[in-house]
């Protein structure tokens, strides 16, 4: 079954319980208004994986409640989204420092998701917020890719040569205009 963006998956859940439960694996993609291209892509990426994702470009209602100046109702779509998911990828980027829903996502999901925290190019291992430096940290896109590898459940090189992933080193891995290659000195 091919994945998808969970926003239209008719069965919603209450809980990440129920999500556990079933086993479902989805990544509520969070990010700053600004970073909509590059979270674009790294929700195609992850759907080529074969990973589900909720990604906010695709909610209608929430758009709608955003343009309308709903705050209550954009907090309940943001909950449905991450109580729907089983994992949270939270994008970092110069312009995360500014969004004031990143934070409310990460506080709601922490405790609800396997949290992990995404740097977009160029972002400095002590340019990271205080409040994403507990969670998992993908540097780039070979941790993306190990990342995958682990929620599927499958190897890297299954994955390859099933066209799932693209090889972090391989020029036509279309992250590399969003996320940095490969971080030798990584800590």
């Amino acid at each position: 079954m091919a994945a998808l963006n969970r926003f239209y998956y008719p069965t919603k859940y209450e809980s990440r319980a129920k999500v556990v439960a079933l086993g479902v694996k989805c990544i509520f993609i969070s990010h700053q208004q600004k970073d909509k291209e590059a979270a674009k892509k790294i929700a195609d990426y992850l759907l080529k994986a074969g990973i589900d994702v909720y990604f906010d470009e695709y909610d209608k209602d929430l758009k709608l409640h955003n343009q309308t100046g709903n705050p209550k109702a954009v907090t309940q779509a943001i909950c449905n989204g991450v109580n729907n998911s089983s994992h949270m990828l939270v994008l970092v980027s110069p312009n995360t420092l500014y969004s004031s829903w990143v934070p409310f996502e990460i506080g709601y999901g922490f405790d609800k998701t396997e949290l992990s925290v995404l740097c977009l190019k160029g972002i400095q291992v002590g340019g990271l917020p205080d409040y994403v430096r507990t969670a998992r940290i993908i540097r780039d896109i070979y941790d993306l890719n190990l990342a995958i590898t682990t929620i599927k459940g499958k190897t890297r090189d299954f994955l390859v040569e099933n066209k799932m992933i693209i090889d972090s080193g391989n020029s036509i891995n279309p992250l590399h205009l969003v996320m940095d290659s490969l971080i030798i000195d990584k800590y």
